[in-house]
C-alpha cells in the first residue's frame, strides 16, 4: 500500500478541520442565546450521557467468554471498580478512566 499523495493528505486534513469546526459551531448557530433551549434538546442533554455509558458497557462486555480464558474475571473487577468510582465521586470520566486503568493492569501478561 503506497502512502497518500500530498494533495490527498491536505484534502483529508481540511475535511477533518471542517467537520470538527462544523460540529463545534453549529449548535451556536442553530440555537440562539436569546431563545430558551427546546425541551427535546434539554431531554437529550440529560438522557444521552447515560445511554452512551450503557452502550460503552455493552460494547466492552460483548466478547467476554465465561467458559474460557480468564472467564471474564478482569472485566468483572474493572466493571465493579467503575461502578464503585461512579457511585462514590459521580464523575463519569473518572469512572471510565479508573475502570479502564484497572482492566489494562489486570490483562497484562505479567500479572496473570
Amino acid at each position: 500500500m503506497s502512502p497518500m499523495p500530498l494533495y490527498e493528505q491536505i484534502i483529508t486534513i481540511a475535511l477533518c478541520v471542517a467537520g470538527t469546526m462544523l460540529t463545534r459551531f453549529l449548535p451556536f448557530l442553530v440555537f440562539s442565546s436569546k431563545k430558551p433551549t427546546p425541551p427535546v434538546i434539554q431531554y437529550l442533554g440529560k438522557a444521552l450521557p447515560c445511554a452512551i455509558f450503557a452502550m460503552l458497557v455493552v460494547y466492552c462486555l460483548k466478547d467476554v467468554t465465561l467458559f474460557s480464558g480468564s472467564h471474564g474475571i478482569p472485566e468483572a473487577i474493572a466493571l465493579i471498580v467503575t461502578i464503585v468510582l461512579h457511585k462514590w465521586k459521580r464523575q463519569m470520566m473518572l469512572s471510565i478512566a479508573g475502570g479502564t486503568v484497572v482492566y489494562m493492569i489486570l490483562v497484562q501478561k505479567i500479572f496473570l
